[in-house]
C-alpha cells in the first residue's frame, strides 16, 4: 500500500468511531442538580474571607481513636477551594495533647453540605476539642448553628 492510500485508510478508519465517542459524550451529562454545582465549582473561588456554617457531631471513641464527624455548609457568594480543617484536643489545664488534620480536595459550591470526619489518637485525659478552619485563599469565618439556614441551596 502507498503512503496517500493508508492516509486516506486511517482518516476513514477514525472517522467511523466519532459517532461511537459522540454517543458516549451524550450519555455522560450530568442531572441538572448536578449540573448547577459544577458550574458553580468552575466560578471564581472566594478570595479574602469565606464564611461557613458549623454543625459539630459528638465525638465518639472508635478503637484507638476520637472521631468526630463535622457537617459544614457554604453560605459565601462563591465556591470555596482547598478547605482546611484543624482540630485540636486539650487536657484540663488547656495543653494540646492531640489533633487531627483533614482537607477538603473539591470546591464546595454556595449552599452545597459536606461532611468531615477527623480522627484523633486517643490520649487518656482528653478534655475539650477546638475546630479550626481555613482556606487556599484566606480565613474561614465559622459560625457554629444547630441546624443550618435556608438561604442558597
Amino acid at each position: 500500500m502507498n503512503r496517500p492510500a493508508f492516509g486516506t485508510a486511517a482518516v476513514l478508519c477514525a472517522l467511523a468511531f466519532v459517532p461511537a465517542i459522540s454517543a458516549q459524550a451524550a450519555k455522560a451529562t450530568p442531572a441538572t442538580g448536578q449540573r448547577a454545582v459544577s458550574k458553580a465549582r468552575m466560578a471564581t473561588p472566594v478570595k479574602g474571607t469565606a464564611y461557613i456554617e458549623v454543625i459539630q457531631g459528638a465525638s465518639k471513641v472508635v478503637g484507638k481513636d476520637m472521631v468526630t464527624v463535622t457537617k459544614v455548609k457554604n453560605v459565601s457568594n462563591g465556591p470555596i477551594a482547598g478547605l482546611r480543617v484543624d482540630e485540636f484536643w486539650y487536657d484540663h489545664k488547656l495543653v494540646s495533647i492531640s489533633g487531627d488534620t483533614q482537607r477538603v480536595r473539591a470546591p464546595i459550591a454556595p449552599g452545597e453540605i459536606i461532611e468531615v470526619t477527623t480522627k484523633s489518637p486517643v490520649k487518656p485525659d482528653f478534655y475539650k476539642s477546638q475546630m479550626l478552619f481555613t482556606h487556599a485563599n484566606g480565613k474561614v469565618n465559622a459560625k457554629g448553628v444547630r441546624k443550618f439556614t435556608e438561604g442558597k441551596k
